[in-house]
């Protein structure tokens, strides 16, 4: 084939990848709300294509199997988290983690179909043989030790009470968020992000409650 031949498919070759990929997302997207909906046990290949309206042999093309379109899930799930908490941590550091979790246990009441999929799947996954169980024990332990970090950096700069230990205090930071998410689906009245700050109210010295209000994250 000449390089000329070459160049010219190009173009025709990217909009190719681009549809391949905006199928992807599709297939994501759907089986995200299937999970939520039945679990990853109960949740079929063949309704979760029937759905995209493609094939079974369609879906397969893009994931070969029903574990890795749920991998592909997980990572969304996470792709999504920390977009939407990087501007904290780029604003603030250390503080800016902590006052980015309470912004986002505010935000997460307006999409209750991400909690209660991650809901679902964690409680699945407990199960060793569940193939999503090694990535929620690996997540659990990276959010501890990257919010035990933030908590002992603001204790240096200052900002958090010098009592507190760091690691007991990210366990217990993680544990409450994860209860207060799992009562809010049976109860919406709770208020996820008050009964978060309430907490780290208290742990907050004077100049961190003043740095803690004073981040600023563009919407």
């Amino acid at each position: 084939m000449s390089r000329a031949a070459t160049v010219g498919d190009a173009p025709e070759t990217r909009r190719g990848y681009a549809k391949g990929r905006k199928r992807r997302d599709e297939i994501v997207r759907i089986a995200s709300e299937y999970f939520r909906e039945k679990g990853f046990t109960q949740a079929t290949i063949l309704e979760i294509a029937a759905a995209c309206d493609i094939s079974r042999a369609g879906l397969l093309h893009h994931f070969p199997d029903k574990e890795s379109l749920l991998e592909a899930v997980l990572q969304a799930r996470d792709t999504e988290d920390q977009a939407r908490f990087a501007p904290y941590v780029r604003a603030a550091g250390a503080i800016g983690v902590l006052r980015g979790m309470v912004d986002l246990a505010a935000r997460n009441r307006l999409a209750p179909g991400l909690i209660e999929l991650f809901a679902r799947l964690s409680t699945e996954a407990s199960a060793p043989e569940h193939p999503a169980h090694d990535y929620f024990r690996e997540r659990y332990d990276r959010v501890r030790r990257g919010t035990a970090r933030a908590i002992a950096a603001a204790i240096r700069a200052g900002h958090l009470r010098p009592d507190l230990a760091p690691e007991d205090a990210a366990l217990r930071l993680t544990a409450l968020m994860d209860g207060l998410q799992t009562q809010w689906l049976f109860d919406r009245s709770i208020d996820m992000a008050a009964s978060l700050r309430h907490v780290v109210d208290d742990w907050l010295t004077p100049s961190g409650r003043l740095a803690f209000e004073m981040v600023a994250v563009g919407a």
